[in-house]
């Protein structure tokens, strides 16, 4: 029997899972606030022992870095629990292209990364093998021509990217332009597509989580703000889904999406992953948490 919300017209978990993927911003935190209820589920599924990773298609941080913001915010959380763009290309590159000279427009988290699993990089148009294009808030003209040097004048270089996202949200409705604009800007030049993505919702990305969590799709839930990244992503493993109505996606942009693009469940807090019947038996209330 399908659980529903206090309206009763949002479909809720009924049961409990073995492993829990949670988004970050706009799911667990807002900027630098856990968002509501967010704190005692976590906490409640680690009583419980059940699995959890938390996700992100932000290539600007690394994992570690985003294991201190939690625990920072009250989620005390070991490094291995997070997994980025940074930690799926990076096992990409060593899995598919490990002697492969790379050019990355990237911040430093993912170039560290790439020294430290002993990937070339380059920026000689000549030697380049793959473009990675990521979310550089440092994108420049000069960038731009190597990439376009190596792809189209020396006709060697493939291009990749760390995610698809337009635009990352910022606190107070604003964003600011993400990997994809910089994927748009090659790909322009260059006339040529982007041929892998290592972010949500591509499988790549989880069957990295898969492979840390031990645990088939049956057994796992996916909850997350956006439709087209972690959802799509779950919808296309076959993975149960939910949206939480506490980031980018609301109400009204839910009600005009097909049903087949549509999460298993949809909650007004994250906390309702946890079925209705439990809140008493833990002594939760809604305005606790």
């Amino acid at each position: 029997m399908t659980e529903t919300g206090p309206s009763g017209t949002l479909p809720l978990p009924d049961k409990l899972y073995e492993g829990y993927v949670f988004d970050l911003d706009g799911t667990i935190y807002l900027g630098d606030d856990l968002l509501p209820g967010a704190k005692r589920l976590i906490g409640k599924l680690r009583e419980l022992e059940k699995r959890v990773v938390f996700l992100s298609n932000n290539p600007t941080k690394s994992p570690k870095m985003y294991a201190e913001k939690l625990t920072r915010l009250g989620l005390p959380t070991p490094q291995d629990e997070v997994v980025n763009t940074v930690v799926t290309m990076t096992r990409w590159l060593l899995r598919n292209h490990p002697e492969a000279t790379v050019f990355p427009i990237s911040e430093e988290p993912l170039k560290r990364s790439l020294r430290e699993a002993g990937i070339r990089m380059s920026e000689r148009a000549e030697e380049i093998d793959i473009v990675i294009a990521s979310y550089d808030r440092a994108f420049d003209y000069r960038k731009l021509q190597i990439a376009f040097d190596a792809i189209w004048f020396h006709k060697r270089a493939r291009l990749v990217t760390t995610n698809p996202d337009r635009y990352c949200p910022l606190p107070g409705g604003r964003g600011e332009p993400d990997a994809a604009a910089i994927v748009g800007a090659i790909e322009a030049c260059t006339g040529i597509k982007c041929e892998v993505n290592v972010g949500k919702p591509d499988p790549i990305m989880l069957e990295t989580v898969m492979e840390m969590l031990g645990l088939g799709a049956s057994g796992c839930i996916v909850a997350g703000d956006r439709l087209y990244t972690e959802i799509r992503m779950a919808l296309d493993a076959g993975m149960a889904s939910a949206v939480v109505l506490t980031g980018e996606t609301t109400a009204e942009t839910l009600a005009a999406e097909s049903d087949e693009s549509k999460p298993n469940f949809v909650l007004d807090r994250i906390d309702r992953l946890i079925p209705a019947r439990m809140w008493e038996e833990f002594g939760w209330t809604q305005d606790e948490g």
